[in-house]
């Protein structure tokens, strides 16, 4: 008898998906992504070279983004409550130790919840 899959909770824009392809190059290598529930928790998760970052039993793998894992502090993920989170990138340089999406780009998480709508 199979495993029952579970559906990743974790998608990426094209523009997130880019940014990825184009580190993944410039590095040789895949990337992986923790979204923190430190004391700097927010909307930016952290961006690291493929097991750079040591996990906790803390940390919960929401699924991959072409191959690259992205986890997520359980505490975090049950007081955000989201089904899905969407990675992007903005404008702007990294935070930490995270490494870049691009020229002053960085990656961040999205949800439904904080979806902005434009009238």
């Amino acid at each position: 008898m199979s495993e029952p899959v579970t559906p990743a909770r974790i998608t990426a824009t094209p523009a997130a998906r880019e940014a990825i392809v184009r580190l993944r190059a410039a590095r040789g290598a895949p990337v992986m992504f923790v979204q923190s529930g430190g004391c700097c928790a927010g909307s930016t998760p952290m961006c690291y070279p493929l097991g750079e970052f040591i996990l906790g039993d803390v940390d919960v793998l929401l699924g991959d983004v072409d191959g690259c894992p992205f986890y997520i502090d359980r505490r975090l993920d049950e007081a955000w409550h989201q089904d899905v989170f969407l990675l992007d990138v903005e404008e702007g340089e990294p935070e930490g130790f995270s490494l870049p999406a691009g020229d002053n780009l960085h990656f961040v998480t999205l949800s439904p919840a904080c979806a902005v709508t434009t009238d």
